[in-house]
């Protein structure tokens, strides 16, 4: 595995597992809890160790008990959770009972990367929020500390008014929507640049040309993909819920794309 390190001297493994259904009927975000841990189970024995959580997906407890069975020290995990700014920011208190909720349920004392989720319309609680993350990174309760789904007017609000520079951004990044210019204005900032989705917007031409690219590898379309942003330093968090499907997400260090390959992709 390769680790990127964060501004902040962090190390982070380049590729996480994304946990948004794991756990749950019928594999449905809206899903409720089945009650068992089967997907994290199957990712810890394929090899993953950084898995991305939030407090919006209403199943932190599931990878809290995935990790906690798999009976490996905490250290070897790299653990993502955000504050749940969907709906805006409900005050200082609120924050608090909800990083305390995700500690919890997540069965750990910290939290190696805390994300404000969503930006939303007020800049004064924007700063507010980011304080609050700036206070448990400062009392070592969060190791990193970061945004999700910023654009470039949100990060300078932080840039210009927080103590600590956001470690990382995670945005969407996917074949038709590679966000160039916004992984390049975090690159630019020396932010770590996180892709959800990775596996997002492939249509069958898409799929068929980054086939014929994979096929001399002896690689997965999807395989292609995640070597292609992986290449550009970027983290990726894909999920599956088949464990050889996992297993193949992190067997992507044994290749390298060449320039034309790269041009081809960067082209859909």
């Amino acid at each position: 595995m390769k680790n990127i390190k964060l501004n902040n001297n962090v190390e982070i493994p380049i590729v996480g597992s994304g946990t948004n259904t794991f756990g749950k009927e019928g594999n449905q975000y809206t899903g409720a809890l089945r009650g068992d841990t089967q997907e994290i189970d199957w990712a810890i024995e394929n090899g993953y160790r950084h898995f991305d959580s939030a407090q919006i997906y209403n199943n932190e407890e599931v990878l809290g008990e995935g990790l906690k069975k798999s009976n490996l020290p905490r250290e070897e995990f790299f653990i993502t959770t955000k504050l749940n700014t969907y709906e805006g920011f409900s005050g200082a208190d609120w924050a608090h009972a909800e990083i305390e909720k995700s500690l919890e349920k997540l069965q750990t004392d910290y939290i190696d990367l805390f994300l404000i989720h969503f930006p939303w319309d007020n800049q004064e609680e924007i700063i507010e929020a980011w304080n609050i993350l700036e206070e448990y990174y400062n009392r070592g309760v969060f190791k990193s500390i970061g945004v999700s789904n910023f654009q470039k007017e949100h990060l300078d609000l932080i840039l210009e008014n927080g103590k600590i520079k956001p470690a990382v951004n995670q945005i969407e990044s996917h074949v038709g929507k590679w966000n160039e210019e916004l992984t390049a204005y975090n690159k630019k900032h020396d932010i770590a640049t996180v892709a959800w989705s990775p596996l997002g917007g492939i249509n069958e031409n898409a799929k068929q040309v980054l086939e014929e690219i994979g096929k001399p590898y002896g690689k997965t379309y999807a395989q292609v993909v995640l070597r292609y942003l992986i290449e550009r330093d970027v983290i990726v968090i894909p999920k599956s819920h088949h464990k050889e499907r996992q297993a193949q997400g992190i067997n992507i260090f044994d290749f390298e794309l060449t320039a034309d390959d790269r041009e081809r992709i960067a082209a859909l």
